[in-house]
This record gives C-alpha cells, structure tokens and sequence, in this order.
C-alpha cells in the first residue's frame, strides 16, 4: 500500500496545491502555492499537511513514520532550484520554519529563521556574502530562536545574554555590536543552550529541521493556542501545517530591506499601500519593535524601483484574490520577494469602504460585498470610540457588554446620576448591578458601569437598547453606595474623579480618554440598500420612546417588534404614582392611581406612532413583577411612606409581601393582569386612545399589543376578550367612527407555550418570541447569574457560546422551530416574530431566517447588524422549508 503524500513542494521546478487547500496546507501553506502558481517572486519551498500534525498528536508526539524520509528528497529539490547546500560550507541553503494552520491563530509556534546553520556554514555564508558580520548575525538570530521557540530556552536568559554583551562592548542598539561583540554573543549563547537542555547545539541541519518540525506540531496544543482557539470558538481542525521555506535575506546592506502591509488601508479603507519598511533589517525587526519602521510610501524615495513593484504585486493579489491582503516581502541586494499573503482584517468603517468600492472597480458583485462585511462590525460605524492613538491609564477590566466610549464622573445612584446630569454634568452610573429602578439614572449617564452580571445582564440589555456604553462585571470594584466610593487596587475614587469606559474592550480608564465621533458615510448607506434587496425577513426593533423609535426607523426598522411599557413608568412623577397604585389598600384606589398614569402612557404611545407612522408597532402589556417598582431600602420606603401619606410600617409590609423568591417564576407578564385587570384596562386604553388622537390627524397607525408570559390558551382567551372589551368601549365612549384594527398576539417565552403553540395560535394574530426569558426557561439558568459558572463551561467545552448571546439552537431553536410550525397548523398565515436580544445576533439571525420567521425585532443599534446578517443568511441559504425539530435537535 502506498503511503499517503504529506508533503507539497512550491517553486519554479512545480507547485503543487493552492488557496483552495486551506485545511489541508495550512492558510500560509495555501497562499504560498497560489502566489508561486500566479508568477509572485516566492522563496521556494515546501509545506507539510495538517493531517500529519493529527498523526503527530494522535501518535503521542512522534513524527508519523516516513515523514523524513519525504522531507530529505524535499531538500534535494530545493537545492537543485536554488544551487545551494544545506548545510555547505561553502555556498548553504538556509531556511525558515513557521507554522501556518487553515486560520490565522497567534499562540503558536514563532518563526525560526536561519535553519542550517552551523559553526562551518556560518563561514560559507560570510565568504558568500563578503560580509562577516551579517554572517554572525545571522547565526546569533538561529541560536536565539531555536532554544527559545523550539527548546524552550527561556527568552529572558537570551535577552539578559546580550543586554550584559552589549554593555561590554558599549553597544547602545542592538545594529552597533560588531564582529567581534557577535562572536562573544554566540559563545554565550552556546553556554546558555547548554546549560539549560544538557547538549550542544545540533551542528547537523537535518537534525535542526526535524527538532523545529516537531516542535511546529507540538505547539498546536500549548496552553496559549488551546485558550486562543477556545476563545475564537475555532473547532473541528485537524492541526497545524509546516512551511519551511528557503531564507531571503533584508540585512545584506543598505540594498536591502524587509516590511510589511495591507494593499489598502485597514483602518479607513482608502485605496492605497498602506505598512511598514526597514532598510538593511530581517522581518523580525518589523514586528518586535527593535528598530522604528518607516512608512511603506517612503520605499518610493528608497528604491522607486521596488516601489513600481511593490505596487504591480498589490494589483496582482487583489485582481486574483479579490480582497485586501496582508503580506510580508523581504527585498534581498535590490531583488523583491513575497514571503506571505492572507485575508487582511480591517475595521468596520474599511470593511463597509473597501467593499463598496472594490463593487464599483468590477473587482466583486454586489452579493459578494454583502457577505464580505461581517456583520457584528457595523456597530462600530453607529458608536462613539476612543481614539487608537491616546494614552489609556486602565484601572479595571469587566466584560464588553455594550459598545461605544463613554467619558464621565462617577454617579453613585440613579438619582444622583439624574440630579447631576440636569445641571449639564456628564456621569458615568457605578452600580453593583443595575434593575429597573435604575432605568432613568441609565438613560442620562454617559454610560454605565457594573461590578457584577454579565453580557446579558439588565445593564447591558438597557444599554444595547439605548446604544449607551457599558461595561459589565468589572469584579475588582468595590463600590461603597453610602460613601460615594469605589476602591480599585486599594485606592478610592469619588464624584469628582472622571474616568473612561470602552464598552468595545472592557477597559476602565482613569481621566477623559479623547473620542473619534463616528462617521456614517454614504458607502454604508449604499451597503445596507444592497443587504435589503437580498434578506428575506423583517428587521423591527425594541424601541419604548419616541425618541429610540425614531433612531430605529432611521436605522432602517420597519417596525417596533417590542415597546416595553414598563419602562414607561420611571421618572419622578410617573413612579410616584404607579407606586401608589402598587401600594393600593383596594381597587378603587388603584384605577385612582392608574388614571394618573393613563396621560403618561397615551402620550409616549402618540409620540411613539407617530415616529412610526405606516408601521406596525407591537406594545407590549407590563411584564415585570410589581415590587420592581417599589424602594427596597427602608430609608427610600420612609420617604415614600410620607410622599403617600401612609405609615412607614403599611410600606415596609406591602413590600415583603411582594417580595417573591424567584421573580421570574412568580406573579407577572399576563399573571398580573389576570389578578389586576385594571392595569390592562388602562394600558388598552392609552393604547386604542393614541391611536384614535393619531388617526384623526390623517396619521397611518399600526399598533398591536401582546400579552406575555402566557403557557395556558385559556389565559391567553381569557386575556383577549378582555383586550377586546376595552377597544370596543374606548371606541365607544370616543365616538370612533375611524378604521383601526388592532391584532392582539402573545410572546411565547415558556416551553410550555411553545408545545401547545397550536392550542394558543387559536387565540393569537402573532407570535413574538423572547428568546430571553425562553433560554431561561428552557436551560434553567439565570441570565443574571449564569456569569459565576459560564466561563467554566466554555473553557471546558461544555458549551460553545454563550446561549444568551447566540442561541442554543439544539435546545431553545429547535422550541423556536416547533412552535412556529405548530403554531401556522392552527392558523394558517400566523406571523412570527422574535424580539429577545438574540434578534441582533448575526449567527442566531440566520438560524431565525431559516427557521420560518417572519421579522426580527432586536435594539435599534443593532438593527442594521440585523439587516445585513440577514441578507447574508439569504444569500448562503436559498429558500426552504422551515427545518424540522429532527434536524435541530442533532
């Protein structure tokens, strides 16, 4: 039987593989072969596959049997292309090392560069070069590299080797120690090699090659690259390819150089080379920060001859690739060379630009530039940042739960944040978690700021919705509410000290980091027309104001999929009195506080739209549990009790007696308004009243209200016909003769509802799911409380996301994809929607658009990540029929 190939050689004897091999050569690997295949100078050499890395592993660390043997007739190839010798004292060939998996992943194996040297060929490559001193450089760099990358030679040692020689021979950089300073430094390191591995330095090259292959495969399972790929959420590859590659040299003189670039500026996007040079320098020298690099545009003044191809092989790659490339070229005594290209990463605004423009050079369709922009970076394009460029004095670190750059002074309450902000001060709200109590400090601080909860938390959702900055669980706060501190690292900081906080990052900042206001150009414009022509389901968006309905039409919403009326309710009058009505001895003093409310409710719905005129807007009923609107504190519970003229005892004993032990299990959504109906009367009728107001000023109004938290159909008839008999006697006692048809739906977030969605669709015009409370429900975990176990789950792949983030499609999509189905057997047209936070998920996006639905509803910043991630579910998946819950459950 014969042995499987596991080698592939490039160069200009034959090239064999290329950029559609990406999992078998290794990206690197890949793009060596195209480059070489397309005419690019390209060193020649030769990659081996990833699945001998799998044979590596799975043979316990050794190279699988006959790899050598292959690797040794490679050599031979190459010194017939190239002339040379490895390991000839008199003309070697010299190689680098470098691993290269399907997908660019720091944390493995660095570079080692100079392979093949040894004390006899350090002398041929002098002769060869008529320069010693390259020559010994050279030899130190291998030295340097191979104990520390393939040995495991401290770094620090090398480094303290030649701080000490450099000293000594009173040389200030590292380009200023000369032959002689050279051949001490080699000596040293000899000594440090050998005193840390028990050896000599291997004098045999083939013995160098095999020690730097294995140590390629056995970096793919280092602790850095495992973290890095269980980060990423890179899973199913096989392992890490070898390039070894013949040396061109940048350090031969002044002719020569080394840099690195992207043939268009990935942080604007603009048509040009933009990247870094050194003249007489190794690639090396770019990245580690030993010498300033130039700009790339000043190679033109250095060798307009380089320049011109520079410029040729910038054209090349991207008419061939279709993309903005990365890449890395030496130039060697004034002859160029190609030694890398990939995909280059960009920012949002360059993603947006460069695909916009590469559709109008006839470089890509339109399709093609829809898919190219990944749809989680748009939100850069909305949001505020912080200057790349300004110093950042971090203090603490949290998650990244809503991004944007907020600068402010530390505001302890929500009151105090509401209290300062209206006298014109910017704050940043510092609480150990933030509830709904919270919601009107939120809505004035610059951003807010949590010592506890999780990307999901109530913090981060408010904050998404408002496309407000925040930064949650930054554990080493310590916040003291009674004295206005919190202690950081042992020292406290007040109100009067301002601090910086990168909802993108994390990062806590001490003073007023400067900000880059965000640019929206016409490109994005034009990129999210495109996207809208392709998508096949309906962005709409959570939005409880006018003024967020507002931004979400502009945004491009074609609806509010979700008005939360609990959030109406805050601010200093309106609390007041859905606190008395919470505190009501009976329901006659309850419709008294609630006809308070009903002015408040009916002008936001107007507001609301209005700003929505011509689209539908789905308001839903109160949701929460009532003690969420009541002070918890009994000093605040005092001053309630004197507001309401009651006695601080009747407030302190309605609180406890709505304190329940788990919230979200216990009496709210359509719970409430089955024991209180008079709420839903008054929210039907601030509801059917702002659309009549509306109506009679010629304004088109589309509103639809839903019932939460149903699981029993005889709730949702119940509640319905309750619905019906408020529009009728409002439209009664107004004297309506104008047309408004008002659907009436449910939010199915219980599993329950979801496996009767047949029974319940006999009573609903529409579904909307919620897909938060649903994966509570479904996976009984806490969205609030999952943080202090999740990170152990996803370290130990017991899940791979975050399901709060992205649906659990296995569990809580395949309920998704069941009700939905369910639901249309028994009405037939039934719309559905889903408006939790997983609506501007682009993965979760995808699995909503194949699953059946309807439209998305998700925060109006997210909105156009919704559209986009939508267009692109479109594109890779043509229509179908919804999957089945078989399909989803594997």
């Amino acid at each position: 039987m014969n042995q499987r190939k596991r080698i592939y050689y490039f160069g200009a004897s034959g090239t064999e593989g290329g950029r559609d091999q990406k999992e078998l050569l290794g990206s690197k690997g890949a793009n060596l072969a195209e480059m070489t295949a397309i005419g690019l100078p390209v060193p020649p050499g030769f990659t081996i596959d990833t699945l001998s890395c799998g044979e590596f592993n799975d043979g316990g660390g050794r190279l699988p049997d006959g790899l050598m043997d292959e690797v040794h007739s490679q050599i031979a190839a190459l010194e017939r292309e190239t002339g040379k010798t490895f390991g000839s004292p008199d003309n070697p060939l010299l190689l680098s090392v470098r691993s290269g998996a399907a997908v660019s992943m720091p944390g493995m194996m660095d570079t080692v560069l100079n392979l093949g040297l040894n004390d006899r060929a350090v002398e041929g490559l002098a002769a060869l070069s008529g320069n010693r001193r390259f020559a010994l450089d050279a030899y130190r760099r291998l030295l340097h590299m191979f104990g520390d990358v393939v040995m495991g030679v401290p770094h620090e040692a090398y480094e303290a080797e030649f701080a000490r020689v450099k000293e000594k021979f009173r040389a200030r950089l590292d380009t200023e120690l000369g032959v002689d300073g050279l051949t001490a430094l080699i000596e040293a390191y000899r000594r440090l090699y050998r005193r840390h591995t028990g050896a000599d330095f291997p004098q045999d090259p083939m013995r160098q090659l095999e020690l730097g292959i294995t140590a390629v495969f056995r970096s793919w399972d280092t602790p850095r690259a495992v973290s890095y790929r269980d980060i990423h959420g890179i899973r199913g590859l096989l392992g890490t390819a070898v390039n070894v590659q013949t040396m061109v040299f940048g350090n031969m003189g002044e002719d020569s150089g080394t840099g690195v670039g992207f043939t268009r500026d990935p942080a604007t996007g603009r048509n040009a080379f933009y990247g870094e040079f050194l003249v007489n320098a190794q690639g090396e020298d770019v990245v580690a920060g030993i010498r300033t690099p130039r700009p790339a545009r000043e190679i033109k003044a250095w060798r307009p001859d380089i320049w011109a191809q520079l410029l040729k092989v910038k054209e090349t790659l991207e008419q061939h690739y279709r993309d903005v490339q990365d890449i890395e070229f030496t130039i060697e005594r004034g002859r160029f060379w190609m030694l890398q290209t990939r995909t280059g990463k960009r920012t949002g605004h360059a993603a947006v630009k460069i695909a916009v423009d590469m559709v109008g050079e006839g470089l890509i369709d339109k399709r093609t530039a829809v898919l190219r922009v990944p749809a989680e970076d748009i939100t850069q394009l909305l949001l505020p940042s912080f200057d790349p460029k300004a110093h950042r004095h971090v203090l603490a670190r949290g998650l990244p739960a809503s991004p944007g750059a907020a600068v402010g002074r530390l505001a302890f309450t929500a009151d105090e944040a509401v209290a300062r902000a209206g006298k014109g001060e910017a704050v940043i709200l510092v609480r150990r978690e933030t509830s709904p109590e919270d919601v009107h400090g939120m809505h004035v601080a610059q951003g807010i700021l949590t010592a506890t909860g999780g990307t999901t938390s109530h913090a981060a959702v408010v904050a998404r919705g408002w496309g407000k900055c925040c930064v949650a669980g930054a554990h080493g706060l310590l916040i003291d509410e009674k004295k206005r501190t919190v202690e950081i690292d042992g020292r406290r900081y007040g109100p009067k000290d301002t601090v910086s906080i990168d909802g993108g990052t994390g990062e806590v900042m001490l003073g007023a980091v400067p900000t880059v206001a965000p640019a929206v150009s016409g490109d994005f414009g034009r990129l999210m027309r495109w996207a809208d022509e392709f998508r096949r389901i309906d962005i709409m968006a959570n939005a409880d104001t006018p003024a967020d309905a507002r931004r979400a039409r502009d945004f491009g919403a074609v609806g509010v999929g979700l008005c939360r009326t609990e959030h109406m309710f805050f601010g200093p009058d309106r609390i007041m009195a859905m606190r008395e009505m919470i505190l009501a001895r009976d329901e006659g003093a309850r419709r008294k506080a609630l006809k308070k409310l009903l002015p408040y409710q009916r002008r936001d719905f107007e507001g609301i739209f209005r700003a929505m005129r011509g689209l539908p807007v789905v308001v839903r009923l109160l949701d929460p549990p009532l003690h969420e609107f009541l002070p918890q504190d009994q000093k605040s519970q005092a001053a309630l009790a004197r507001a309401l003229g009651l006695s601080p005892a009747e407030v302190h004993r309605r609180v406890n007696q709505l304190h329940e032990i788990n919230p979200m299990l216990g009496h709210r959504g359509c719970r409430l308004t089955v024991t209180y109906p008079e709420i839903l009367e008054m929210q039907v009728t601030a509801i059917v009243e702002a659309a009549i107001a509306c109506k009679r000023r010629r304004i088109d109004v589309r509103p639809e209200i839903m019932i939460p938290l149903v699981g029993f159909p005889r709730e949702l008839s119940s509640l319905r016909a309750k619905v019906e008999a408020t529009i009728a006697r409002v439209r009664a006692a107004r004297k309506s003769g104008v047309a408004l048809h008002i659907a009436i739906g449910t939010m199915i977030e219980l599993p329950r509802a979801a496996l009767l969605a047949r029974e319940i669709s006999a009573h609903a015009d529409f579904f909307s799911f919620g897909t938060n409370d649903l994966t509570q429900m479904t996976l009984g975990y806490s969205r609030d409380d999952v943080n202090t176990f999740l990170p152990d789950y996803l370290k130990q792949g017991l899940l791979d996301t975050n399901p709060f983030v992205t649906l659990d499609v296995a569990g809580v999509g395949q309920l998704v994809a069941m009700a939905v189905q369910r639901g249309r057997e028994g009405r037939p047209g039934l719309q559905c929607g889903i408006c939790g936070e997983h609506g501007g998920d682009p993965a979760s996006v995808e699995f909503f658009a194949g699953a059946g639905l309807d439209y998305v509803s998700c925060s109006p910043f997210r909105v156009p990540v919704a559209r986009l991630a939508a267009a692109q579910a479109a594109i890779k998946s043509p229509p179908a029929a919804p999957p089945s819950t078989v399909d989803q459950a594997t």
